[in-house]
């Protein structure tokens, strides 16, 4: 798991505050009935600029605050607006190393009574030093989940709220405790969604094929990001349809993306070896770039990160 720090600060309550002064009562409706709505960011340090980059800001902020409508949430700040409450916290923090930042916007009423509606809606956010998702993020062993990926019509996939990923925490335990590192899911259909928390792609001669958004994967904004560095970077085709279990297995590379899994490649699958059983050329080349890119070092990128310690505000 992820070596962790510990975060000093948090914006609660329309400020910022000591992170031991951002209390919710244990009768706060999100606590009681998962009625809330998270983000995940990460912030990349690049020593040769002394410089904190926070990757893909404003696409972060903009999905959250679709998460939150899902809820009937409504927050009284602009995309724009939380890119700038994270610059400052960052600042409060001083990070000199890679972090993970964790918005929040939840039902913040202290009462009994599942509903969405007349319900008062609060937003925090914090960040802590944070490393590696997975152990190995050059060699993930996954098995297939019996669970299967909650569906559109029961908890809207494409939103991050907070009750949903007890889906996901069924999903990831069951994969660590039968000796994986992580699970991949299938959607009702029987076609592949995600991992746990994550979104998987596959290369299969030459092409690299990821489920569509219909398959209730996460809107990922790594994920798009991904679609873009392989065809406009790699020169790959990709396409967005529906994968069958069986293509996993047979497979010339699976990787997952995501914020906290980064770029990993899953060179097992099962009992059965990916490929070579070593990380593919598609995924290292990909990877090489990815981070490349979310530390500054990429012209045509620079605009995908965000510097926290200049004048100027975050701004993508």
């Amino acid at each position: 798991m992820a070596e962790q720090g510990t975060p000093q600060y948090a914006f609660f309550d329309g400020s910022i505050v000591p992170m031991a002064d951002a209390k919710i009562s244990v009768m706060t409706h999100a606590f009681n009935y998962g009625t809330a709505v998270f983000g995940g960011l990460r912030g990349y340090w690049n020593a040769d600029e002394n410089q904190l980059f926070v990757f893909r800001p404003r696409d972060h902020f903009e999905r959250f605050l679709e998460s939150a409508a899902l809820l009937r949430i409504r927050l009284p700040y602009s995309a724009a607006e939380l890119a700038s409450i994270l610059n400052a916290l960052l600042r409060a923090e001083q990070f000199h190393t890679n972090c993970y930042i964790r918005p929040l916007a939840y039902k913040s009423s202290a009462m009994i009574g599942v509903r969405l509606h007349d319900v008062d809606d609060a937003c925090t956010i914090f960040a802590l030093p944070f490393g590696s998702y997975v152990p190995d993020e050059s060699g993930v062993h996954v098995g297939f989940s019996a669970w299967r990926r909650i569906d559109d019509n029961a908890i809207p996939a494409r939103g991050k709220i907070t009750g949903a990923y007890a889906n996901s925490a069924l999903i990831k335990s069951d994969a660590l405790l039968s000796g994986y590192d992580e699970a991949l899911v299938l959607n009702e259909d029987g076609h592949v969604s995600e991992a746990s928390a994550a979104n998987v792609f596959i290369v299969r001669k030459g092409v690299a094929i990821t489920p569509p958004v219909q398959s209730n994967v996460l809107e990922g904004i790594v994920r798009r990001s991904v679609i873009t560095l392989l065809r406009d970077e790699l020169g790959l085709e990709v396409q967005e349809r529906d994968i069958d279990r069986t293509e996993v297995y047979l497979a010339d590379e699976v990787f997952l993306c995501g914020t906290g899994v980064q770029i990993a490649a899953v060179t097992q699958v099962e009992h059965r070896p990916v490929g070579t059983g070593a990380m593919g050329p598609i995924t290292r080349q990909l990877r090489d770039l990815f981070f490349e890119v979310v530390t500054g070092q990429v012209a045509k990128y620079r605009l995908w990160t965000a510097p926290v310690y200049t004048a100027e505000a975050i701004r993508s």
